[in-house]
């Protein structure tokens, strides 16, 4: 699993995780709603005792549900921005002598570039993380009508991943790919005229500029 696919992956486990404790929660509740497990009296409290608990657990269970509140809120914002933090490579083949420094968001440009010029894109937005010896790269491409997503793939798997492999030095780069089919018109994507033509008024007779027809080609009204 490399770092793109981190986040997803514990997605996936906490809400597999939050799933299995509210089915067998339910799954307790209904046993017992038709007597099958037997393990709470229905006459029986649910805390032992009618007095009031001390102060401190109105304090803890307050301060339990802002975590709460707090992480879920967490989680949410996480969703909306899944693409990875861009860092900054340093070349350090000979300490000794200087340190050279590339910032990953400067060598993803060229590519980026490439990537809208290609036909059908409409807009492109990449991320490239990770360390240097372990990249991974994130791309967003929103394409027009006339975009055809599996041309842009090619194009980008034959032409676009290996320029910027051979510029990075790298053999591997673990590459995801998002296509966003959009509204917006391309080149090829007639326009659409933006009124609507007159229905003819079927009692006048119709206007002809390049003079009377032929005898054989008038029609009269009866």
């Amino acid at each position: 699993m490399n770092g793109l696919e981190r986040p997803s992956g514990l997605n996936r486990v906490v809400l597999a995780v939050t799933g299995l404790v509210l089915l067998a929660g339910g799954g307790v509740v209904v046993a017992e709603t038709f007597t099958t497990l037997n393990v709470l009296r229905p006459d029986a409290p649910l805390v032992p005792g009618d007095a009031l608990p001390p102060t401190w657990v109105w304090y803890v269970a307050a301060i339990g549900s802002a975590a709460l509140g707090l992480l879920a809120i967490r989680w949410l914002v996480a969703q909306a921005d899944r693409t990875p933090k861009s860092s900054t490579w340093r070349y350090d083949t000979e300490p000794g002598s200087g340190r050279t420094e590339l910032a990953a968001s400067t060598a993803i440009s060229p590519l980026l570039a490439e990537i809208e010029a290609y036909p059908g894109v409409h807009a492109v937005h990449g991320t490239l993380a990770g360390r240097l010896d372990a990249p991974a790269l994130a791309l967003v491409i929103s394409t027009t009508q006339d975009g055809e997503p599996g041309a842009i793939r090619h194009a980008l798997v034959a032409e676009g991943l290996p320029r910027l492999r051979r510029a990075l030095g790298v053999d591997e780069l673990p590459t995801t790919v998002e296509f966003r089919l959009t509204g917006a018109l391309g080149p090829r994507t007639p326009v659409r005229r933006a009124h609507r033509e007159q229905a003819p008024d079927l009692g006048a007779a119709p206007r002809d500029d390049r003079g009377p027809a032929p005898a054989e080609n008038r029609i009269r009204a009866v």
